[in-house]
């Protein structure tokens, strides 16, 4: 009979942004590497059903599973930490929980009784906890809330992990708490204080921490792990640090240095094995043995914002690993090449359009794919990106001067990008794109065949809009390739450019099952064109200098 699952609870608090889905990501690849089935899910307490709707100036990147599910983005950290894919059970909101009671009411689930917070929301938290670790099988299922401790949305969901101990066993249950330890440079001093008040607030509500990570700039000494464990009255054993380093990838490596998963494998006496960290100590290496920086434009709308394209980031840092030189990721606003021209692009290696939705900065990404087809610098577009590529191919090399896509230009006469057939009726925007992953057969002789290795293919996808079939035959006459389809309803999936040496469009999101220690391929493809184009325009300029050198007098 298989042994119940056991859990780890993370919480936060005092601040935002201190890397709970890292620190618990990072937890769980330290256990997968000791033979524990480990499995991470998020609860957030927004009351929006997923992020599909919500703005990345608000939320950051809307990370998407197989099964079609719009999620946080730390589902992302979940599977590149971990290799493993996600699903929708993976990733928990308020809006889903308050939606499937008042579902279960509106039937009369309740027979007649009073609907409240307790105990029919936190019921149902528990349940979906509690049923992902049953069907996944999971010797541990790391459970991280979303939010800070004392905020009002987060209480139903502490006071479900609250529960769980007496339904499992306490025995089977712990708490982690991550809290902010800042530094203030005028005293010269970390302060304990924002984490005692933090953990006061979590042991008001009866979550009494059974271990902490301090969230700081730079390491604690002994006096201020016993200050802490003193007055959080958490055992000086059960706390740990999270200080700032350079590559989020070195965050499991520093958490096995201070024995972390070892303290969890006793707290929860696991069965577990020797701890396995060579591939992330060769994978830190790997990056602070490279040389030669790629200078990579990421031409978009949300660039402020990290992570609004944080996989996208992510995928061409893997890429640049297994290539061995830095990438620095140059951040260009597509409405300012509008309005200030391309000279920003004069100096990159190699150019990125990711996706986005609405039509704010679309002349500034069709003035980038144009930039890159003509001047044969290395270009990668991603689902907006594809449809931007075509729309400027059809427009410069084709002739068709009003070509556009009907999500811009409702009435455009020639909408290269259209709404496809089965969205025309669409009513509701959230959850009804084409999402999660569908197979793609890619034609041979081709660079995407040539980048894949392979024929055949599954991707994520998150649109709503689809090239035109209508204008097919005329852009592939032009020297446009369609590379790839998906050969049911016979979509484009990726296009490319003849006698380009890289350019390349996809109608999905390769970024989603880029890995550190597995990066995607078509990221591989483009990062090493834009290191060649890179060493090409190097070694140009160093002829063109020679060139120039003044001529040495006779003697």
């Amino acid at each position: 009979m298989r042994k119940p699952t056991k859990y780890v609870f993370i919480t936060g608090g005092v601040a935002s942004s201190l890397g709970k889905g890292i620190a618990a990501a990072g937890l769980g690849s330290l256990l997968i590497g000791r033979g524990v089935n480990a499995e991470l899910m998020k609860l957030d307490p927004y009351l929006n059903v997923d992020p599909g709707t919500m703005s990345p100036f608000q939320h950051g990147e809307v990370f998407v599973t197989d099964d079609g599910a719009e999620t946080d983005l730390d589902l992302g950290h979940y599977e590149r930490f971990l290799d493993k894919p996600t699903s929708r059970a993976h990733n928990v909101t308020a809006g889903q929980i308050y939606e499937s009671v008042i579902r279960k009411e509106r039937r009369g689930d309740y027979l007649g009784g009073t609907v409240q917070v307790i105990p029919h929301i936190t019921d149902e938290v528990k349940r979906r906890i509690m049923s992902l670790g049953r069907d996944k099988k999971a010797d541990v299922l790391l459970v991280e809330i979303g939010g800070t401790v004392g905020d009002i949305e987060s209480l139903p969901f502490l006071e479900a992990i609250r529960q769980i101990p007496y339904d499992a066993g306490k025995e089977n249950c712990i708490f982690l708490h991550v809290t902010l330890l800042p530094y203030l440079s005028a005293a010269g001093e970390l302060k304990t204080k924002p984490t005692q008040h933090s953990v006061k607030a979590l042991r008001e509500i009866g979550i009494q921490p059974d271990g902490l990570i301090c969230r700081t700039e730079i390491g604690m000494d002994s006096g201020q792990r016993r200050k802490i464990a003193m007055f959080c009255n958490v055992p000086e054993s059960g706390v740990f640090q999270s200080v700032n380093v350079d590559v989020i990838y070195e965050v499991p490596l520093m958490l096995h240095d201070q024995g972390f998963d070892d303290w969890v494998v006793r707290q929860l006496a696991l069965e577990a094995g020797e701890a396995r960290i060579g591939d992330w100590e060769s994978l830190v290496e790997r990056i602070r043995g490279s040389r030669g920086t790629v200078r990579i434009a990421v031409v978009g709308k949300y660039i402020e914002l990290q992570d609004a394209y944080i996989s996208i980031y992510e995928s061409l840092q893997a890429a640049g690993y297994d290539h061995g030189v830095h990438i620095e990721t140059v951040r260009i606003d597509s409405e300012k090449l509008e309005e200030e021209g391309t000279g920003a692009l004069e100096e990159v290696d190699g150019i990125l359009i990711p996706g986005g939705f609405g039509q704010r900065g679309i002349e500034g990404k069709v003035m980038a794919a144009d930039f890159a087809r003509e001047r044969k610098v290395p270009y990668f577009g991603i689902c907006l990106g594809m449809q931007v590529a075509l729309i400027a191919f059809a427009r410069s090399v084709c002739g068709i001067k009003d070509a556009n896509s009907t999500e811009f230009d409702e009435k455009s006469p020639n909408p290269i990008v259209d709404l496809m057939l089965d969205q025309k009726a669409v009513l509701n925007l959230g959850g009804t794109m084409r999402l999660g992953a569908y197979p793609m057969k890619i034609f041979p002789d081709t660079l995407a065949a040539k980048t894949y290795g392979q024929l055949e293919v599954s991707e994520r996808h998150r649109h709503r809009y689809e090239v035109n079939n209508d204008y097919r035959a005329r852009v592939e006459e032009m020297g446009m390739v369609v590379s790839g389809v998906f050969e049911e309803t016979d979509l484009v999936e990726m296009i490319e450019l003849r006698g380009h040496p890289w350019y390349l469009g996809c109608q999905f999101h390769p970024e989603f099952q880029s890995r550190p220690l597995r990066p995607h391929p078509l990221f591989n493809g483009f990062v090493g064109a834009a290191l060649n184009f890179s060493r090409e325009k190097a070694g140009g300029e160093r002829s063109k200098e020679a060139n120039h050198a003044p001529s040495q007098p006779v003697r």
